[in-house]
């Protein structure tokens, strides 16, 4: 069973650090995603802290992968703790800029960068293109020639190991669509060294999300470290090297390695390049520094099970739909009911809307409140309005203040977002 900092049961009710979930409830409707700003910076700054006490004389850059959680406030909040930014698109790269992420903090990574993305990067001034091609590497260069202006690149490198975690967000086999071979790295290189504009400095590697063990980072780490050793003696002056992210949370009963333990693998494997070190950390900044909260609708009597419909499904998360993942479900009151078996399902018209089968939650009622717990990270970001289903607000706190730091739509938002032609 998880535990989340910042939220928790007093008196038999669900607070969010000062705030009853209840009060924040009755004020904006379910459901809702609800963030604590003191777990959120307390996040980073255990990595920050872990980092300059394992790696005190490294030069290290914390850069949050956006992709995690995108919305302006956790960015505004991590931008003010000096954080940089892991990006993924142009999007991400204009929500960076805008909460205050200084374009230098800024590493780009994805595999399908066009040339608009790369041309706007460049123009930031961004601290470096994660590339995942040699076609990517040709184009950066194109757009830096016409730009006149210097790329600097890392290749990502698939160093074909695996990783433990769930295949649909392992990204360091053989057969994933991320990086270049770490069999074919020497060669990409020589080619970046040969095009014009491109600053050739760093490697990049990232494995896979929601890892629990540190032996994939330790085998990734070491073949990295021997690849930089090469690129070195083919005359690369390599000065960067980024780590990715992928320290797992804890859903369930996972026991997750502290992110000491996690820089001294780095420091282990990496420390004696004397490389400016990247991580890119998105799930355990953000994982258990959120939730969903949403309302019984119905509790309905099956043939062989009760079923507790919420208002809140797949629409607005959907981990559980799509990664067959645990979330911790809890009644926000449990000060007098006793536990019961329920399938935890939305609204939606799949019958993949569950969120949990046969769980055992507080007894609850139509209207009671339920909270669906580490929803922080690739919650809202992954949400849609399928069903045409309005999106669950964001909501903030941060002792006993607490502010909707993303408003739920109308209906007529949602609508009139459409065109309908003249010849319909």
């Amino acid at each position: 069973m998880t535990t989340q900092k910042h939220f928790s049961h007093v008196n038999g009710k669900m607070l969010v650090e000062d705030i009853p979930l209840s009060d924040i409830a009755k004020q904006v409707g379910t459901p809702f995603y609800c963030y604590s700003n003191t777990a959120i910076s307390e996040n980073y700054k255990d990595y920050q802290q872990a980092f300059s006490t394992v790696l005190p004389d490294q030069d290290t850059l914390i850069c949050y992968a956006v992709k995690a959680n995108g919305n302006q406030a956790v960015l505004s909040t991590l931008a003010k703790l000096g954080s940089g930014a892991d990006v993924v698109s142009i999007g991400e790269i204009r929500r960076a800029r805008a909460a205050g992420i200084p374009a230098n903090k800024i590493v780009y990574s994805g595999v399908a960068k066009v040339e608009p993305e790369i041309e706007y990067a460049l123009n930031e001034g961004i601290f470096q293109f994660n590339v995942e091609s040699e076609p990517e590497l040709e184009l950066i260069s194109q757009v830096a020639v016409r730009l006149n202006k210097e790329a600097a690149i890392a290749f990502r490198i698939n160093p074909d190991v695996c990783a433990n975690t769930h295949a649909k967000i392992s990204t360091g086999k053989a057969e994933n669509k991320f990086g270049v071979p770490i069999s074919k790295a020497r060669i990409a290189y020589n080619r970046a060294a040969s095009l014009p504009n491109i600053k050739v400095q760093g490697v990049d590697v990232h494995i896979g999300s929601q890892l629990t063990k540190l032996a994939p980072f330790e085998e990734a780490y070491k073949r990295i470290a021997q690849l930089i050793i090469d690129l070195r003696s083919d005359g690369h002056n390599i000065s960067v090297v980024d780590i990715g992210g992928g320290l797992g949370i804890t859903y369930n009963d996972e026991v997750i390695p502290s992110k000491k333990e996690y820089a001294s693998i780095a420091k282990k494997q990496l420390g004696h390049l004397n490389c400016k070190i990247i991580i890119e950390p998105g799930r355990s900044l953000l994982g258990n520094a959120g939730i969903l909260v949403a309302s019984v609708v119905y509790v309905k009597t099956g043939e062989e099970r009760q079923f507790l419909i919420l208002d809140a499904g797949m629409n607005d998360m959907i981990r559980p739909s799509m990664y067959e993942a645990h979330h911790e479900i809890l009644a926000v009151d449990q000060s007098q009911t006793a536990l019961k078996a329920y399938d935890v399902v939305g609204p939606v018209c799949e019958t993949g809307d569950t969120f949990a089968k046969a769980r055992q939650v507080h007894e609850s009622k139509s209207g009671d409140l339920i909270a669906i717990m580490s929803c922080g990270a690739y919650g809202a970001v992954m949400a849609s309005t399928y069903n045409t289903r309005m999106l669950a607000p964001e909501i903030m706190v941060k002792g006993s203040d607490f502010a909707v730091v993303r408003a739920r739509p109308n209906y007529d938002e949602i609508i009139n977002a459409d065109s309908v032609p003249s010849w319909v």
